[in-house]
């Protein structure tokens, strides 16, 4: 946790914007365990929430160093249906739902990732970023 004490508070449904964390994290989590599981010497599986002010609200991210996620479905992600785990296990609607309920909030939910095949200067992992205004 890398958190900003002196936030300034934002008007939000706390309980959505909760849920929207609880699945970024909940996405992470599975996304290092995955990588994990590959038997990479050395690797630590880390997952990171921070907060911090912007110039016109605040923003939350969570990163991970997992796998991370492949440019030609990223775009897709936020879709509906969509799911890159396999079957039975993600029903493709927790970052479908999480954008819209940010999107409520007259937020933004993007990503940045660097799979590792495409890893950039060592980084590697996903990190979704919440934008929310004061």
């Amino acid at each position: 946790m890398e958190l900003d004490p002196d936030l300034p508070k934002v008007n939000v449904v706390g309980s959505d914007i909760g849920r929207v964390i609880l699945n970024l994290v909940n996405n992470a989590f599975y996304a290092v365990n995955e990588k994990a599981k590959s038997g990479i010497e050395g690797y630590k599986p880390e997952v990171i929430v921070s907060s911090k002010k912007t110039e016109n609200g605040i923003q939350i991210s969570v990163k991970d160093n997992g796998n991370g996620i492949q440019d030609t479905i990223k775009e897709k992600i936020f879709q509906p249906f969509f799911t890159t785990k396999p079957t039975g296990s993600g029903t493709g609607l927790g970052l479908s739902l999480s954008y819209d309920i940010v999107k409520a909030h007259g937020g933004k939910l993007r990503v940045e990732s660097f799979p590792v095949s495409e890893a950039v200067l060592g980084r590697e992992g996903s990190e979704f970023v919440i934008d929310l205004p004061l």
